[in-house]
């Protein structure tokens, strides 16, 4: 893809160098041309002037009128314009066409002064025309060469989702069908339900690999119960350093969403934020914000923050600054925000040594 690209701008700076390259040879011709034209309708009008009754003019007659392109201005001692060709409005053009240092003295009384035809200064900008052409396709073809590649892999991300959740479908249906023997067979121990707890949560993360490419419908959600699990989950499972809390508005925030993948979303943020401590002792805080139709998620953690070299990179999929994980954590995470819930995930606030906030936003 990047040797493809690479390729793609060569070739485009190429016919651009190669289409100045003519042109420009093709314009200082032309341009010589035309004041080789202007000499010779300079000599014309100067044997016109000195003719007599027996001057044979139908040669010089011929030159004057064969210019039908190029505009001149023929003008008296005193400036004023005398005769002129190819304009139609000689108002301040003359002093325009003077400043511009084309004439040539006819006599001591004329001087004629002159301009660039329609085609010469047409072709004077034709390779910025080509430029500007050629940049569109370079990145016409860059773009549509993203979008396949983005395509291509969104298929294979999809296609090992929902071959993830298959494959888990039958170990977790063996597990839950175990979890029910041991219920029945030691109905007092109290680590069994814990352990249904997490086979129910295997299912539902094979759910989630299930839905990944699909879109599911959006439902109204509380999303202060859907923050309460989140906590009482990470809670029994994050070292004791770390203090998980929830700070939410005192009534209840309904959400239309996908709770099951919008709970893993800020699951995520929450593992990367505990991961952020590196061991330590640290705080997490989920802050619940309803703003002007906006229902905002902040996950602020007090980890060792991203280096602002890599704000922009930490949603692409493959970044990580971990030594382990495939850095598609916060890929998928942005994936259902935006486009299973139109909503918007980013960095609100980094600083290293410091702590980072996450801001999820959802229309209300």
């Amino acid at each position: 893809m990047k040797e493809l690209k690479f390729w793609l701008v060569v070739a485009a700076v190429v016919l651009t160098a190669t289409s100045l390259l003519v042109s420009h040879f093709l314009v200082r011709d032309l341009k010589r041309e035309e004041q080789g034209r202007m000499e010779l309708w300079a000599e014309a009008m100067r044997q016109f002037s000195e003719a007599d009754d027996e001057t044979d003019l139908s040669l010089v007659m011929h030159v004057i009128e064969g210019n039908n392109t190029i505009p001149v201005i023929v003008l008296d001692q005193e400036g004023n314009v005398a005769d002129f060709r190819n304009i139609d409005d000689t108002t301040n053009i003359a002093s325009r066409m003077l400043a511009s240092g084309d004439s040539i003295r006819i006599s001591p009384y004329q001087l004629l002064v002159y301009e660039e035809s329609t085609l010469l200064r047409r072709l004077t900008l034709y390779p910025y025309w080509a430029l500007g052409l050629v940049m569109i396709f370079a990145v016409v073809a860059i773009v549509a060469l993203m979008a396949s590649k983005r395509a291509e892999q969104n298929k294979v991300w999809v296609g090992l989702s929902k071959e993830t959740a298959h494959q888990l479908g039958t170990p977790i249906s063996s597990l839950m069908a175990w979890v029910e023997v041991l219920k029945e067979t030691y109905p007092e121990d109290t680590l069994i339900p814990e352990l249904d707890k997490d086979v129910k949560r295997l299912e539902r993360i094979a759910e989630r690999f299930s839905k990944i490419g699909s879109l599911p419908e959006p439902v109204p959600e509380s999303m202060n119960a859907l923050l309460d699990r989140v906590i009482e989950y990470m809670d029994k499972r994050t070292s004791q350093k770390v203090a998980i809390r929830g700070h939410y508005p005192s009534h209840d925030v309904v959400v239309s969403m996908n709770a099951s993948l919008f709970e893993w979303v800020i699951e995520n943020l929450c593992k990367n934020a505990v991961d952020a401590m590196e061991g330590g002792s640290g705080r997490i805080d989920l802050w619940l914000l309803e703003e002007d139709g906006t229902v905002a998620v902040e996950v602020v953690d007090t980890g060792k923050g991203i280096k602002k070299k890599n704000l922009k990179a930490v949603f692409r999929p493959g970044f990580t600054t971990k030594k382990r994980g495939w850095g598609l954590g916060l890929s998928l995470a942005k994936r259902i925000v935006e486009e299973y819930h139109h909503g918007r995930i980013f960095v609100k606030e980094s600083e290293p040594g410091k702590g980072t906030t996450f801001r999820v936003e959802l229309r209300h």
